[in-house]
């Protein structure tokens, strides 16, 4: 029988490729994103208690109202934003499921969406099976910088989207004002709506703050913004998003949820809700605690022959190979360093649909001190 073909051409993800190769190998994995951080003892805490005491059955399709209050206060006490829980803000199945909730309601066959690349592995294929025509605009390392010309030179009167994930995966870049400046200018002159992905909005590194578009005046009707607890508390196997909104933006987003997983564990929802009231220090200290990591390990990788370029934000470290001794490409320094130096990462490449970058690999720091330095010891010992 004939399958669509967005999907039924997709290969594996280079996630799982890499896993298996690490598993294989007995590798130390820092290809996929996810910490060694079991979360905050309090939050999983709160979330065993109300699947022992609360009531497991469905709990509305919105999400808990509690955890609706929870988001819309902590928007408003990092942000200044002010959301209406009731009708700005709904709980999904993780941000991913936010971000293909947003995408199936809002494109129509033909509507082109603007995305940066590298991006996240989902964006494409979403885009494409809701009808929409990706428009890519190339980001360029070391430091990723949106240039006007690049992004004026993909607009047009059928942009109906553009897609910003801040801080960005996997580049690690933060959007700076001026880069923000540039994408509502373009956003109100084409009268687009721009999906804000903004699941990494508490690892921002060097003194550096988030800065929401959405929290704009001129953007504030004219942005979804999506956050994910699993990044926020370690937990990313929760699988707890919320996507925030104009009621008017954001209704037929609730319609797709509805009708893609309808809601969300009612005892996870409750622990996130408890967790998003965390003092400051707890946000503070998910940052600083990762910078540590970052610096750790990017003086380690420096030492064996790998040029880390600069991270601003989420636990991904990219670093250039070009300078090694190994001379190829990034996917086949990846299969041989998997297999030879035993550390798996995942080349950046792989996130790119066109014209990509083919000299640099992604680590994930979020692991234990221990696991970064071995890796960093076996790779030095690779690379001579």
């Amino acid at each position: 029988m004939p399958a669509d073909p967005t999907f039924a051409g997709l290969g594996t993800t280079i996630f799982e490729v890499v896993s298996r190769l690490a598993r294989t190998h007995d590798a130390v994995n820092l290809g996929q994103g996810f910490p060694d951080d079991p979360g905050p003892q309090d939050v999983r805490q709160v979330a065993a208690e109300a699947a022992l005491e609360g009531s497991n059955q469905y709990p509305p399709m919105l999400g808990l109202p509690t955890l609706r209050q929870a988001v819309a206060a902590h928007d408003r006490r990092f942000y200044g934003l002010a959301l209406d829980w009731e009708t700005e803000v709904v709980v999904t199945t993780g941000a991913t499921e936010a971000l293909a909730a947003c995408l199936l309601a809002l494109i129509e066959p033909g509507d082109e969406v603007v995305l940066f690349q590298p991006l996240y592995d989902s964006y494409v294929p979403m885009v494409r099976r809701a009808g929409g025509v990706p428009r890519f605009v190339t980001l360029k390392p070391p430091d990723w910088r949106l240039d006007r010309s690049a992004l004026e030179a993909v607009v047009g009167p059928q942009t109906r989207l553009i897609l910003l994930n801040t801080p960005l995966n996997p580049a690690a870049k933060v959007f700076g004002a001026e880069e923000l400046d540039l994408i509502e200018e373009i956003a109100r002159c084409r009268n687009a709506v721009v999906i804000c992905d903004e699941v990494y909005e508490h690892i921002v590194f060097d003194g550096q703050v988030h800065q929401p578009l959405m929290a704009r005046p001129a953007m504030r009707d004219r942005c979804l913004r999506i956050g994910s607890a699993g990044k926020v508390f370690s937990l990313t196997g929760w699988k707890v998003g919320y996507v925030m909104g104009n009621p008017a933006l954001l209704a037929p987003v609730i319609k797709a949820h509805q009708f893609l997983v309808f809601t969300v564990p009612p005892n996870l929802q409750a622990a996130v809700a408890y967790g998003l009231g965390k003092e400051d220090a707890y946000f503070a200290g998910l940052a600083s605690g990762l910078q540590v990591k970052r610096d750790r390990f990017a003086a380690a990788l420096a030492g064996s022959g790998l040029r880390p370029l600069p991270c601003a934000g989420t636990y991904f470290l990219n670093a250039d190979i070009s300078e090694t001794r190994i001379s190829c490409g990034d996917v086949a320094f990846c299969e041989r360093a998997v297999a030879e130096a035993g550390v798996a990462a995942i080349p950046v490449s792989a996130f790119y649909e066109e014209a990509a970058a083919t000299h640099l690999v992604r680590f994930c720091f979020a692991k234990d001190d221990a696991v970064l330095d071995e890796a960093a010891v076996r790779l030095a010992r690779w690379l001579g």
